[in-house]
Parts: structure tokens; sequence; C-alpha cells
């Protein structure tokens, strides 16, 4: 292989022409998702574009995120208890300065995309060296980076690139992601509904019968700007009541994204007696399609089964629009299995920039990590 170089990048515009062209096969690196996290990130982050050259050729691209959870209110406020005040503790005072490569936003391996076949052993050395560089980056401004972390990969890429550089850096597995690959003989809800299994069936009709009474529509850009405050609000109500947060995002967030991936980004608002009482999104990526952020009323999502119906709906948009797979990334893992998703193992890497803490960062990692009990559902007949 030719000499293979990087440079990393502070703003959007000055991207490398052919940015677009390396990233053609995901929408989460191209220069529109790109501006969106530029223009709407979350306050506490910032992020960093990596261009990647053979003999001065772009032929890669990838993402980093700095995220300073000193500046978070809530790491999320469901569990109040000893373990979460000791949890918060430590994140204050040994892992507040987090160097993410990768998208910590969204679930899935998001975070490099090539125009060429790269080995493993290039991608790890460019993965760390890259780490290395922003850590410098920030040390020299007077911050230092606690946590680095690479973030969600598939096992068949966490299996190659332990071959190489990452052999000796932490691997964890948190929530699987849970993915419905899409029966491509489905054409229409119907078909999909069909499939069930009575129990689920029967479960599908009851949640559209208490369904009933609310409109979902899909929102145009000005719409998203007229319902912005509100849209937040639903937003934030979930996100501050998840079991833990790193980022909450910025209030123009959805309206930018609107505005920068138009048609790519879908945002269905749910209305009752005209009143905003939920909403979803959906980002459209080549063959999959990729749940985005979503918010409610609690108390609707209690009496109209939002939450399921919300599922259904993507579903329905998957199957209708030729999708292959939805994502639909962690969290509300049986629900989400009871409408037919599967959960996939992923794995990131970890290391704490402190040689004593980092000897023990595994102890420490499985101690903070929430306990996972769930049941998988299986669906279909």
């Amino acid at each position: 292989m030719d000499k293979i170089s990087f440079k990393i990048y502070n703003s959007v515009a000055a991207l490398p022409a052919l940015w677009d062209v390396v990233a053609q096969s995901n929408v989460f690196l191209q220069t529109p998702y790109l501006t969106v996290l530029e223009k709407s990130a979350p306050v506490n982050m910032e992020c960093f574009y990596i261009g990647i050259f053979e003999n001065n050729e772009l032929i890669g691209v990838s993402l980093a995120q700095y995220l300073d959870l000193n500046k978070l209110e809530s790491f999320g406020e469901r569990d109040k208890c000893f373990k979460t005040a000791i949890r918060n503790f430590i994140f204050k005072n040994f892992a507040s300065h987090t160097l993410f490569l990768g998208n910590n936003m969204i679930t899935g391996q998001n975070g490099y995309v090539f125009s060429k076949e790269i080995d493993f052993n290039h991608i790890s050395e460019i993965l760390l060296q890259s780490a290395d560089e922003i850590t410098l980056y920030f040390k020299k401004k007077g911050i230092k980076i606690h946590l680095v972390s690479f973030k969600d990969f598939y096992d068949h890429c966490s299996v190659e690139l332990k071959k190489f550089r990452f052999s000796g850096i932490y691997e964890f597995n948190t929530q699987p992601n849970m993915i419905f690959y899409l029966n491509e003989n489905w054409k229409s809800l119907d078909d999909y509904v069909g499939a069930l299994s009575k129990k689920y069936r029967d479960q599908f009709k009851r949640a559209r019968k208490k369904f009933g009474g609310i409109e979902v529509r899909y929102l145009s850009y000005e719409e998203v700007l007229q319902y912005e405050e509100k849209i937040y609000d639903l937003y934030y109500y979930v996100a501050k009541n998840a079991p833990f947060n790193t980022f909450f995002l910025s209030k123009n967030h959805f309206s930018t994204l609107k505005g920068q991936c138009g048609n790519r980004f879908q945002i269905f608002g749910y209305f009752q007696n005209d009143k905003l009482v939920g909403f979803h999104t959906l980002l459209l990526n080549d063959e999959t399609l990729e749940t985005y952020f979503l918010g409610y009323d609690d108390q609707i999502q209690k009496d109209n089964m939002l939450y399921l119906n919300m599922l259904y709906n993507m579903t329905e948009y998957g199957i209708e629009n030729n999708f292959k797979r939805i994502i639909f990334g962690r969290t509300a893992l049986e629900i989400k299995s009871s409408i037919g998703a599967s959960p996939v193992q992923m794995s990131g890497f970890l290391y704490h920039n402190n040689k004593l803490i980092n000897r023990f960062i595994g102890k420490i990692f499985k101690n903070l990590e929430p306990e996972l009990n769930w049941q998988q559902r299986h669906p279909f007949k």
C-alpha cells in the first residue's frame, strides 16, 4: 500500500472538494449532515472531520466528537440511586472530557467510510493517530482528554481491529443495536401484519385501536420551524428520562437538519385536536432507514400507546419505500423486538489517558454499565 496520511479539519467549509464523493455510502459522513452538527451540535460537543489520503488522494473520511460532560446539568434522571450518584461523580472527575471517534449521537457503524478497500492494520493506525492528534490539540488549549472511545463496530470489524493496534485496548459491548431486516416480499403494512403470529397481530390491533383520534402529519421545513419549541420540549422530556445521557440536542437541531438534508430527513408530527403531542424522525441512508430522535407527551403516550404506534409507522414507511433494514438503535429492546427487530451485538473500544485508571478500565466500566435484563420477542409465525 502507498503512503497513507490524514488531515484533521475543524470546519465543514475547509473540507476537500471530493469529500461527499468518498462519503457517498453514508449520509452521516456527508457534508449536509456534518453541517447540521456544526450549526446545531449539542452545546457540549465539538466536531472534527478527518480526511484520509493515499499519496494526496482522498480515499477515506472519518468523524470525531469531543464532549465536555461538565456542561451537562443531568446525565439522565430516571434512576435516582446511590449507584447513579457514584457514576455521576466518577464521570465528572475522571471522564468529563471524552473524545469519541465515531458519532456518539446515533447507533451504528458510522465512524468512517473508504472509497476503496483498505486493510484494518491501516484503519487501526489512522484511528489511534487521529485520537492522539486531537488529544494534543486540546492539551495545547489546557484541556486534558480523560477518555478516548472508538464507537460502534460490527463484530467482523472489531475482530479484525484486534489483530492490530487495538489488541491492547479495552473492548466493551453495551446494549445491542436493534435492527429490523425487512422481508423483501412485503409491499405494504398488511403484508407485515399478515406475517405476525396471533399474539402480535392482537398487539398491533390493540395499539391501532388506542391510536384512534391521533393524526400523523409529515412536517415541512416551515412547519418544523413553526413547531420548533414544542418539538424540542417533547424531545427533551424523553431524553431527560433516559437512563444515561452524554448530550442534549440544541434547540434548532431539527430545523437545521430539515433545512440541510431536505427529503433525506423526515419528521412526522402526531396531533391530537390540532395540538402537537409527539413526533418521530427518520434519516434515509442508502438502503437503510435510520430512526433518529423522537419525543412525546407522556400522558398521551400511555393512553394512546404512542411509542408502539410510532414503531409500527416507521416499519410501514420502511416497507413502502423499499428499505432493506431499519436501524432502531439501542434502548427499549423488548418492545422493538416485539415488532420484529433483532439484536445485533456491537463493540466499542475505550482507553483512559491516566495509565493507572486505564489498567482497571474493564472493572470500572463493568461496574458503571447499567444491568441489562430483557426478553427477546419473536413476533412472526
